[in-house]
């Protein structure tokens, strides 16, 4: 009975010093464990263009200002001018180079228009336009520009001039669509996404991807698609064009 009540009394002192342990330490255990739960989870997104400024981009080809691209009720708009000077041309690449990534942006092209997303670009002043080296998924008005006319392979989603995009995906023209593409040389595999569908999928290497580019108009080209490192830009194809809620998630 002794030996029973001895056992309690040191079970009970026990409880009793821990809950007395010095309130710094407890201060100290309780940093810790938020700590651990704020640590950045790997993979996140960073925001390239959130409708405030215009920090993570710059011209194609040039660091002079950004011309012809406004900031319109958070979207990222571009005007052609009506007096372009010849050979002048106002593509906007990102300053930061990218590999393997998945990149969500929103879309709404003017009536009749045309413009592109790249990756892969090259930006050293060796090429004069983003499409002699990056890799382009379509944006166009299916229904009015003529490109769309000249294959499936042309029009909205599509890996263009090599892989045409599954189904017409697009929302009709003045509504937002929202793309997202995923680039990754470590699986091969690339995709584009417009408005939840999976509209093309595509190597990124390999005897698949030679038969691809040797059927396209990219053949001989000397720069297309030779960088897996490259910036990512959207192009100035001469009509109206807007942009929102650009977001990347490296894949490294």
């Amino acid at each position: 009975m002794k030996k029973t009540l001895l056992i309690v009394c040191l079970s009970a002192l026990a409880f009793s010093c821990k809950d007395k342990a010095p309130k710094e330490t407890k201060e100290a255990e309780a940093t810790a464990e938020n700590t651990i739960k704020e640590e950045p989870k790997e993979n996140e997104w960073t925001v390239l263009f959130d409708g405030s400024n215009l920090d993570n981009l710059k011209l194609y080809g040039n660091n002079n200002a950004i011309e012809n691209w406004k900031i319109e009720d958070d979207a990222l708009v571009f005007y052609p001018p009506t007096d372009r000077p010849k050979d002048t041309y106002y593509n906007l690449v990102t300053k930061e180079k990218y590999t393997n990534f998945v990149l969500s942006i929103d879309w709404k092209i003017s009536e009749g228009g045309n413009s592109g997303i790249f990756w892969g670009i090259k930006d050293d002043g060796t090429y004069g336009q983003p499409y002699e080296t990056g890799l382009e998924v379509q944006v166009l008005d299916n229904k009015n520009h003529p490109d769309a006319k000249n294959g499936t392979d042309r029009q909205a989603g599509a890996l263009y001039d090599m892989v045409a995009p599954s189904k017409d995906a697009t929302k009709p023209v003045g509504e937002w669509n929202t793309a997202v593409i995923t680039i990754n040389h470590k699986t091969n595999k690339g995709s584009s996404v417009l408005n939840g569908v999976t509209v093309a999928e595509f190597p990124l290497n390999g005897k698949d991807w030679d038969n691809l580019l040797k059927n396209s108009k990219f053949n001989g080209w000397d720069g297309f698609a030779k960088y897996k490192t490259g910036k990512i830009g959207v192009q100035d194809h001469g009509n109206i064009v807007s942009y929102r809620n650009i977001k990347i998630k490296e894949l490294d």
